[in-house]
């Protein structure tokens, strides 16, 4: 740090003394009383960038008996004619996987930023070789999301399909299984085959926090000590349920009570408790269980096929909170447990944006190696680790690995 004082000073030699700063009032300042004050003025800079070259000679010796040494290849150098080293190729990986950033225009910037120009194919090519260098960390996040007490699950829709296709309509199903602290990815169909062969669902036994998709209700997750529905779905739905009937007061009521629940879920979070205060939560869970009981004479169900009766507008949004209110509720009685999929959300919403900034199908094995590759960064940074440094351990064949923390 460049430190300058305001105090007289001077530059030259003995003879030619002149004020640096002279003082406002026309005198040289020299004989000012003392420091009236300092002000510091800093200013980040980076360097400019510029891709260095370095060629290694590899002699052969020849022994007097016949035998020859050769030499050996510095640590982290390729045996082949021409290379990029580390600190590049973890570049490559922070923009494709991170930003999202294309094939070519990675290439692009980094021509324009450091001179170097990489071929398409090896920019593509890092994809999988990160992901390769991630198996075993792979395999250890998922026991960890296993060994939790909370798992938030969600999925989402993706352009893919397998290589030369060229489908334009082809899509797969992206699911996520996270916490505070792990992330794991997993490609497939949106069905129980897909999320069985995710691995983590059969032997997890803590609560699982998710939507109504009823997927999670088929027998995957019969292992686990209990559900926390998504309560900012059934708050929408409640919203819908108003609108539709303008007269019926309980939808506004049920509303009411269920954001006082989770308001005083937050609050009694922060205060460091484990449940709700009984004589706050009490009333509330009250007034919510006495407006979502559906009468017959207000909704009446249709009889006929779930898959192809419809029923009034209303009235099933408002089943869950009826006939599954301990799934809606859990939160209430155990602060550790959220009253939203809000974490789900957060790590699949990367995804989505990096499909509409590229606009186009993806391979599926080259969207499997992305979905690894983002995992380990996602649980690295929820730790605190920096994007690039833990980028950088990968490709130097040292991945870093989590420890286990209960959430």
């Amino acid at each position: 740090m460049i430190r300058v004082s305001m105090a007289p000073i001077i530059c030259g030699s003995q003879d030619e003394v002149e004020p640096l700063f002279p003082a406002e009032c026309g005198n040289s300042g020299l004989g000012s009383a003392g420091e009236a004050g300092v002000r510091a003025r800093q200013v980040i800079e980076i360097p400019l960038v510029t891709a260095k070259r370095t060629e290694y000679w590899l002699y052969k010796r020849r022994c007097e008996c016949g035998h020859v040494t050769r030499a050996v290849l510095p640590p982290g150098v390729a045996d082949v004619p021409v290379s990029y080293g580390p600190n590049l190729q973890s570049f490559v990986v922070y923009l494709l996987v991170m930003h999202a950033v294309p094939v070519e225009r990675c290439q692009q910037l980094i021509a324009d930023m450091s001179g170097a120009r990489p071929s398409a194919g090896f920019v593509h090519g890092m994809l999988a070789r990160a992901a390769t260098a991630l198996a075993a960390f792979e395999k250890l996040v998922k026991t960890l999301i296993t060994l939790s007490h909370v798992v938030h699950f969600d999925e989402t829709t993706l352009k893919c399909g397998a290589r030369g296709t060229g489908k334009a309509g082809a899509k797969k199903y992206v699911w996520v299984a996270s916490t505070g602290r792990y992330t794991a990815y997993f490609l497939g169909g949106r069905d129980t085959g897909s999320f069985t062969a995710f691995g983590i669902g059969q032997a997890f036994r803590g609560v699982a926090v998710h939507d109504r998709y009823d997927l999670y209700d088929r027998g995957v997750l019969d292992q686990a000590t209990g559900h926390q529905l998504y309560c900012s779905h059934l708050l929408r739905d409640l919203e819908d349920a108003a609108e539709c009937y303008p007269d019926q007061h309980r939808p506004a009521q049920a509303q009411r009570a269920l954001r006082g629940l989770i308001h005083q879920h937050h609050q009694a979070r922060d205060a460091g408790l484990a449940q709700i205060p009984t004589k706050v939560r009490d009333p509330l869970i009250s007034d919510f269980r006495h407006t979502v009981r559906i009468r017959p004479a207000d909704l009446p169900s249709i009889p006929g096929p779930k898959s192809t009766t419809a029923q009034l507008p209303g009235r099933c949004p408002l089943e869950a909170p009826q006939d599954r209110q301990d799934d809606v509720l859990r939160f209430v009685f155990d602060t550790a447990i959220p009253p939203t999929n809000n974490q789900g959300e957060r790590d699949l919403r990367p995804l989505k944006t990096q499909q509409k900034i590229s606009g186009r199908l993806q391979p599926e094995e080259t969207t499997r190696h992305r979905l690894t590759t983002r995992g380990y960064i996602s649980t690295a940074t929820k730790h605190g680790i920096n994007a690039m440094t833990t980028i950088l351990d990968a490709i130097t064949g040292n991945p870093w690995t989590p420890t286990y923390v209960n959430m």
